[in-house]
């Protein structure tokens, strides 16, 4: 398989991606250069913590890649891709600019897709539905210091399951989703978005936020969560014929790493 047959193979009507959190020491910028590199669409919606000014007020971690991605994006709207820049709680100060254009990129506060059979799907970050960010910020930024926490376990745990053989495994994916789904979280943040697609008169909806890649039908609205590219390396894209599906990057990536062992086509600096 050619580098050429690959691209041609990943051309999308629309893409989605969210959670990005440029500026964080565990942002996985190569990953998504890989990502933009490969696929090409009509329209690439940001969905929101594209970048991420909690960190970058903190002290940020900004490597050449990061700049990259911002370049990568802008040289695609340059080519003729719609972008549309939806900002999330982690680059709020973005939306007291929605509604204006910069570099050919559209920042909007919301959205409204309609896909290819004509079904409206509403798109936002979706932190205006998440009680913690709305009513207690402060433990929303604990929240955000513990996930750090977790992400830095990550290395030394898995290096020591790797000196025993075993796969790799995530604490801070298993204490997210241990912890919300004690609460009920994750389920009451797609129950309520859904309610919010439904009294907007929308078919669907596409957010991002809560890092958990995840499309289910929900009293008959179709719920899509694009993910991060934090841990998760997800996207969701809309296909010509109106079909949406998840694509999981990392998965991509493994397998052509496999191909290149095996004889197979490189992958490309991006």
């Amino acid at each position: 398989m050619s580098a050429a047959t690959a691209t041609a193979e990943k051309t999308y009507r629309a893409v989605f991606i969210s959670d990005v959190h440029l500026g964080m020491r565990n942002s996985q910028a190569l990953a998504l250069l890989d990502f933009l590199k490969y696929v090409e669409c009509d329209v690439l919606y940001l969905v929101g913590d594209i970048v991420d000014f909690w960190k970058v007020r903190r002290g940020p971690h900004w490597p050449q890649s990061h700049n990259d991605v911002l370049q990568k994006l802008l040289r695609k709207a340059r080519k003729g891709t719609r972008i549309v820049f939806i900002p999330g709680n982690h680059d709020d100060g973005l939306r007291d600019y929605t509604g204006m254009n910069f570099g050919g990129v559209e920042l909007r506060r919301d959205v409204i897709h309609e896909g290819a059979n004509g079904r409206r799907y509403l798109v936002l970050h979706g932190d205006e539905f998440d009680v913690v960010v709305r009513y207690a910020r402060w433990l929303a930024f604990l929240g955000d210091r513990s996930y750090d926490a977790a992400l830095a376990l990550n290395v030394p745990l898995n290096f020591a399951r790797r000196m025993f053989g075993l796969d790799h495994w995530s604490l801070s994916a298993f204490l997210k989703l241990k912890v919300k789904s004690a609460v009920n979280y994750i389920g009451e943040f797609e129950d309520a978005l859904a309610n919010e697609a439904r009294r907007r008169g929308a078919a669907g909806l596409i957010c991002g936020h809560i890092h958990h890649a995840n499309e289910r039908v929900i009293d008959g609205i179709h719920y899509l969560n694009c993910g991060d590219w934090v841990e998760s390396c997800t996207a969701i894209v809309e296909h010509f014929d109106g079909r949406f599906e998840i694509i999981r990057w990392k998965e991509q990536l493994a397998q052509r790493a496999s191909q290149a062992a095996s004889g197979g086509w490189l992958i490309e600096a991006a």
